[in-house]
């Protein structure tokens, strides 16, 4: 019982299907919660299950301390998941800080276990190693004032949310904390691809451009860039989540042919 309440704890799963073909599992954004990609499992088809990831501190695990490091959540996601990942295939989708730390579970998994995923999505970041990471501004030290000013030009949150002090505190230390991970994660370029698998990266018309390219450099695995119109929270616009939806449909039937 006790691996199962971590599993619970650790994963939300709206449509379980016991006879899926394979798992796609679904990293959330900084400051995110677990109940965006739950709900893909009902534009999915019954081949794949969706699993999507809760972090400490936010939803039914509000009350426990946020995660300090990239390890620790790297920790935590293959110490409760590994027993499922090695009983059938699966892939994982991360947008922004959820493309980081599933890169970061990936590569562990890879190194540690030999298992890989069968497809790598990435959204709305740079790879981990891109230069361009380092020559950012550290957000999670700005004031609440500048923070939520910088908030307000990324689109996604709502203006009236932004302006109510309560909402604002209820999400605020939940965003900062996963930002001052992910400003503290390094990852060095590596003398060679970690991965095999493939791996896709999407991203918004109107965003800030993200160093994308550099993702090929950690897969030997094919490499596709999709492009869809809006900003940082492109993938909230119901079209573009149907868009998504169908590449990755796409790309794990074809993965399964390869994987079988």
């Amino acid at each position: 019982m006790e691996s199962l309440s971590r599993m619970d704890k650790l994963l939300t799963c709206f449509y379980k299907r016991p006879n899926a073909v394979t798992r796609l599992i679904c990293f959330p954004w900084a400051g995110g919660g677990s109940l965006f990609y739950a709900q893909w499992g009902r534009l999915l088809d019954e081949s794949i299950e969706v699993c999507s990831i809760r972090l400490p501190g936010r939803e039914s695990r509000f009350s426990e301390p946020f995660a300090q490091s990239m390890d620790q959540i790297v920790d935590e996601i293959t110490a409760v998941l590994l027993p499922q990942l090695q009983e059938k295939s699966f892939s994982f989708f991360g947008h922004s800080f959820g493309s980081l730390t599933s890169f970061a579970t990936a590569l562990r998994l890879k190194e540690k276990y030999g298992l890989e995923p069968v497809h790598m999505f990435v959204s709305g970041a740079s790879a981990p190693h891109s230069k361009s990471r380092s020559t950012s501004t550290k957000r999670s030290e700005l004031s609440d004032e500048e923070f939520l000013k910088w908030m307000s030009t990324t689109g996604g949150t709502p203006a009236e949310i932004l302006e109510n002090k309560e909402a604002v505190q209820l999400f605020l230390p939940s965003l900062k904390a996963d930002l001052r991970v992910v400003e503290n994660y390094v990852y060095d370029k590596p003398a060679s691809p970690p991965l095999s698998c493939g791996l896709t990266c999407f991203d918004g018309t109107e965003d800030i451009p993200h160093d994308l390219h550099a993702w090929k450099e950690l897969t030997s695995g094919d490499f596709n860039i999709h492009m869809l119109p809006g900003g940082h929270f492109y993938l909230k616009d119901p079209n573009n989540e149907k868009s998504l939806v169908t590449h990755i449909t796409k790309y794990l039937e074809a993965a399964e042919v390869d994987y079988f």
